[in-house]
């Protein structure tokens, strides 16, 4: 029964690595429609959110046949809750990415007011956050896990440098306006998305230590 229910798990590790590659993938969709301004690339990658919800659904009712059919020790219940918290941060980062591709959208045809420079870069250290996290859940990585909580500040900080730009490009012409607010709001998700891989971060250290983030800042 036990060799049975350690294959299950290894099944639930390798579908949050799907998933993981999963959304990886459609932040880098949605990075090149935005940099590109390729409507049909962004259109793909807002369709493409229904693979990821797909594997939620997945690994969802795997989770709950590791409950109901097994009897999950104390360590691998919190490693099955821990899961289904993880793929509910999973499939918002999913939809975070398809609405960076709306905006896109949106946005197409008029050339952009500002490099996307501090944008590009936001990218592509909440893609890092997102890769380290789910490798720390599958190799129960306590260090890695907790790298991933530190580096939320240095997104943080790059959308705080956006903001100040797009804020000082509307002082200097009311016409930047519109297109500011947009890249504002694709910083914003790109934010989100950072806050959300710390999220899953913090429940992998739940899984492996028993003990919530939070409470050990008391």
């Amino acid at each position: 029964m036990r060799n049975r229910f350690d294959r299950q798990l290894k099944q639930l590790n390798d579908e949050l690595i799907e998933m993981g590659s999963l959304i990886e993938r459609s932040i880098e969709m949605a990075v090149s429609a935005l940099v590109t301004q390729d409507t049909e690339r962004a259109a793909q990658a807002v369709s493409f959110d229904q693979e990821i919800d797909h594997q939620e659904r997945e690994i969802e009712s795997l989770c709950m046949k590791l409950l109901l059919q097994q009897q999950p020790v104390a360590t691998d219940l919190r490693t099955i809750s821990s899961a289904l918290k993880m793929i509910t941060d999973m499939e918002r980062i999913g939809d975070q990415a398809a609405d960076i591709s709306e905006l896109t959208i949106m946005m197409a045809g008029t050339p952009y007011i500002k490099k996307l420079t501090h944008i590009s870069q936001m990218a592509k250290e909440i893609t890092l956050m997102v890769m380290d996290s789910v490798e720390a859940f599958v190799k129960r990585d306590l260090d890695l896990a907790r790298s991933v909580i530190a580096h939320d500040d240095i997104v943080d900080n790059l959308f705080a440098e956006i903001k100040d730009e797009l804020i000082r490009l509307i002082l200097e012409d009311s016409k930047n306006g519109d297109q500011a607010m947009d890249l504002m709001m694709v910083a914003k998700y790109f934010e989100r998305i950072g806050d959300h891989a710390t999220n899953i971060a913090e429940w992998v250290i739940y899984a492996i230590t028993g003990t919530h983030v939070w409470e050990e800042k008391k």
